[in-house]
């Protein structure tokens, strides 16, 4: 059959037959030469889902048709190929001064001012970005409406306005991977004709779901990480452009309305009120726009404007007055609400056409004071942090070099400005022996450099009120996201902040730097990775990988007055090829990793290489839980962090093939985060307990800690707690017994009595947004080397019972409640229940050994302080077993 035809047919009978009244779009007297999305790719707007190839081969073909209006720019590729392209949309004239009109935005937001004359000629950029998840489709053929109706309309007083006054850029797809993965699904469950149903198979998408990319991340949490292409591109794009308004258009549940701005409480400090404003402003002409066709709304109930990785907030961060858009979704051609009514494809791409074009005409009808405003956000940036006693962000080069280099390069990539300093240089009162990386704050983009970099971002205190209150009331909090995100924090790296730094010899960092390396000439025995950071980890996986051989150890020892820490790993001369020096340099200068060269083997303090303490090592041979059962984002992180960050190749076993797999072929096995369900997709326990007993290292985070410690596993000598229960409850004695079917009498003389005695006893812990905690390391075990403490982001309830001494070790454990929190806000019963319980556990099982991680160290891939730890598990563990 052919796939299109069978796609269109269905689309005419879903809009013949559900297109309902006042679904008009907007609409003018468009040109006849101008193409229509049905003459290109085969239908209309709403009438089908578009895939990516042909939402760009429509705007090709507009441009084709009309280049003096339009241009097609590519910003890169998605992992599997598909290109990124966003199009730049306004009048001729407009078009033909691009370069210079660039040259004025720049100006303007380097914090310099545009005279009045100059800023009367600039038109104001609106970025417009549809479907950053792939599974919320509406908005992408939203953005191919849009593009026609700018192009085509004639004589229209309106369109002709946004053309002079804006630059429209539209980014129709920002997930290319995730919408033909959502498509394929949607696709192959389709019948004679679509169904409404929620249950339905068209609805019901397999894992993981087209929401994500390929490597299963979400994207609009990508923000200041980078980890992914599609992120990165886009960034250097917005970079180049300055709007002072940015869309990104979603898609909610389908039940669900439609949500635009004003956003929801809680707001960022570092937003102003004059973003806060135009918002408002925006909001309000949207509204006159839905009132016009009759599509209901709503405002400032959910969405908020707190963490800075959402696709609405880093804009904002940067001068923009940046907005989300929420559709509610039909998941396909047509869905039945609980309410009755049945929500088309039609109606959900026309209503982000109307909040789109609302978006633009707010912006062209004022374009100078936007442009004028965001100038004023930019320079005033500066003004603010020249004046702050902590200006300077200085970020140490003794610890963790790899980490606080690669977020130097992150930074630059985000158009912020990074100076190194060299060794021996002071800054804040200190010597520097190693040097500094500097980040001032007073540069245009200083408000989102503060939200990054300050060790914390308090949450207003009236909303922090009103949370504990709905805590008392038995409600949910209202937090959306992780309340801590500090990148020196989850990156290890030590950092402090003052007004006095000593900038005379310092050099600007560029993102297309390289991270240095440190090599030196010689090695005649041999060379010495020091295990002190994720660059040295990586650097050893290549190297186990290119066929070297190596020993790493579990002491300390000392070699020409330097210490090199546990896990450090030596490759001798004698055990490897002629030119292992020449290809380890090699590989240390493709990382930026250090290797030190050994003349000798003569040790002053600590282990000889020939001790038991040295253990041989071997490329890790890893295998990971995959599809159903596990978390998809745990399993996409997870695997991206071995695979991109550590250099390690993965092979996948989807979890209901685990126990009919050959597992004595790998060294490793990963089970990511389960949200229940993997105990039962893999079926059986024996398969994996025999690995384990014959020698396999078993890795698992979060949730699959708690199916390995039940019964059925008996892996995991742990146990989940229940929330711990401060008060007892009036005439609750144990000894007491109910008779006859009725209970003790009680008398309750308080408030505090009565939610005693009705308090859960089997409850578990508060679920946690996300904080950041301190972890305290068992220096003695090999599973800590480098690392005193780390580092931990803590999200959700769960509590683990630590190992009793005779089972296993405690790796790491939380500090206690006094010294635990680093950032973020965390509820008082979770501080209190949470001190000394284990974030990292280890368990002998026969020959093989367990390793628990009770919170994931690969959320999002942005806990880069924790990827060595990761590497003590997987390159460092295998030597440590007997597989």
């Amino acid at each position: 059959m052919h796939v299109k035809r069978f796609i269109l047919g269905l689309a005419v009978f879903a809009s013949l037959t559900f297109t309902a009244a006042g679904q008009d779009y907007p609409s003018a007297d468009y040109r006849a030469d101008i193409p229509t999305l049905e003459e290109t790719v085969g239908h209309s707007h709403g009438e089908a889902l578009t895939s990516s190839r042909d939402v760009i081969e429509y705007l090709r073909a507009l441009a084709a048709a009309e280049p003096s209006r339009i241009q097609i720019r590519s910003y890169g590729e998605s992992w599997q190929g598909r290109d990124l392209v966003y199009a730049i949309i306004s009048s001729p004239e407009n078009m033909q001064a691009l370069d210079e009109i660039q040259a004025n935005l720049s100006t303007l937001g380097s914090g310099q001012g545009l005279s009045d004359t100059v800023l009367g000629d600039t038109p104001a950029v609106v970025w417009l970005s549809y479907g950053v998840h792939g599974d919320e489709v509406t908005p992408s053929d939203s953005a191919l409406f849009m593009a026609y109706h700018l192009l085509a309309a004639q004589d229209d007083e309106l369109v002709d306005t946004i053309l002079d006054n804006t630059i429209v850029i539209i980014d129709p797809n920002q997930n290319p991977d995730g919408r033909e993965r959502f498509l394929h699904d949607f696709t192959s469950a389709l019948g004679l004709e679509p169904q409404g149903d929620r249950y339905a198979a068209e609805h019901d998408q397999l894992w993981p779901r087209g929401r994500f990319n390929h490597y299963v991340f979400d994207l609009n949490r990508d923000w200041f990480s980078l980890t992914q292409p599609e992120t990165k591109g886009k960034v250097a794009a917005l970079l180049d452009w300055h709007p002072v308004v940015f869309v990104d258009s979603h898609e909610m549940g389908g039940d669900e309305t439609y949500f635009f701005p004003p956003s929801a409480d809680p707001f960022n400090p570092n937003v102003t009120e004059d973003q806060r404003a135009k918002q408002a402003q925006l909001g309000q002409n949207m509204a006159r726009y839905f009132d016009r066709f009759g599509a209901p709304y709503f405002t400032r109930e959910i969405f908020d404007a707190f963490y800075p990785g959402y696709g609405d907030m880093w804009p904002t961060l940067n001068g923009a007055v940046a907005m989300t858009f929420e559709q509610g979704s039909p998941r396909g051609l047509v869905f039945d609400r609980r309410d009755g009514t049945k929500l088309t494809y039609n109606e959900g791409v026309r209503n982000n056409v109307l909040s789109s074009l609302a978006t633009l005409e707010t912006v062209a009808r004022n374009k100078d004071t936007y442009l004028r405003d965001y100038g004023t956000y930019r320079r005033s940036a500066i003004s603010d942090a020249e004046r702050a006693d902590d200006r300077y962000v200085v970020l140490d080069l003794s610890t963790a070099r790899y980490e606080a280099e690669s977020l130097a390069l992150r930074l630059a990539a985000q158009g912020i400005s990074v100076q190194r300093t060299p060794a021996g240089s002071r800054h804040c009162g200190d010597t520097y022996r190693n040097g500094a990386l500097i980040v001032d704050l007073a540069q245009p983009q200083g408000r989102l450099i503060r939200t990054l970099l300050s060790p914390s971002t308090e949450l207003p205190a009236e909303f922090i009120a009103e949370q504990e209150s709905r805590r008392v009331r038995g409600l949910d909090h209202e937090l959306y996201d992780v309340t801590a995100w500090s990148l020196p924090l989850m990156d290890g790296v030590a950092s402090q902040q003052c007004n006095r730094v000593d900038l005379g010899s310092a050099m600007q960092i560029s993102a297309e730097d390289l991270i240095p390396s440190i090599t030196a000439p010689g090695g005649a025995f041999g060379q010495i990775v020091p295990w002190t950071d994720g660059g040295q980890a990586k650097l050893v996986g290549a190297a186990l990988r290119a066929g070297l051989r190596g020993k790493t150890t579990d002491e300390a020892f000392t070699q020409g007055g330097r210490v090199y820490p546990a896990g450090s790993v030596i490759f001798t001369a004698a055990d490897n090829p002629d030119d292992m020096n020449a290809q380890l340099r090699a590989l240390a200068e493709q990382i930026g990793a250090e290797i030190v060269a050994m003349e000798s083997s003569w040790v002053e303090d600590g282990p000889n290489f020939g001790s038991s303490s040295f253990a041989a090592m071997k490329a890790p041979r890893i295998a990971m839980a995959w599809g159903d059962g596990t978390v998809a984002t745990s399993a996409g992180n997870t695997r991206f962090v071995v695979e991109r960050v550590l250099g390690l190749p993965v092979t996948p076993i989807r979890a209901s093939t685990i126990a009919s797999a050959d597992l004595s072929l790998y060294d490793v096995l990963i089970l990511p985060d389960t949200a229940g369900g993997l105990a039962s997709e893999i079926g059986e326990a024996e398969p994996i307990q025999n690995f384990v007993h014959e020698g396999g290292l078993l890795v698992v985070f979060s949730g699959s800690v708690n199916m390995i410690a039940e019964e059925e596993f008996g892996l995991l000598s742990t146990k989940l707690e229940y929330a711990a229960i401060t008060e007892t409850p009036p005439g609750n004695d144990e000894s007491e017994s109910e008779e006859n079917g009725r209970a003790p009498g009680t008398i309750l003389e308080s408030d505090e009595d009565y939610a005693a005695l009705i308090t859960d006893e089997q409850a578990s812990p508060e679920e946690v947004p996300g904080v950041l905690l301190r972890a305290i390391a068992n220096t003695d075990h090999w599973l800590a080397s480098g690392y005193d403490v780390a580092n931990v982001l803590l999200t959700g309830g769960d509590i683990y019972r630590p190992l009793n001494e005779g089972d296993g070790v405690n790796v790491f454990r939380f500090a206690d409640s006094d010294d635990m929190l680093l950032s973020g806000y965390l509820w008082e019963e979770n501080r209190a229940q949470l001190a000394y319980k284990p974030f990292v556990m280890a368990e002998e099982y026969g020959e093989g050994l367990v390793i628990g991680f009770t919170q994931s160290p690969t959320t999002r891939a942005y806990l880069n302080g924790l990827n060595l730890l990761l590497a003590n598990a997987v390159i460092l563990g295998p030597s440590r077993v007997a597989h």
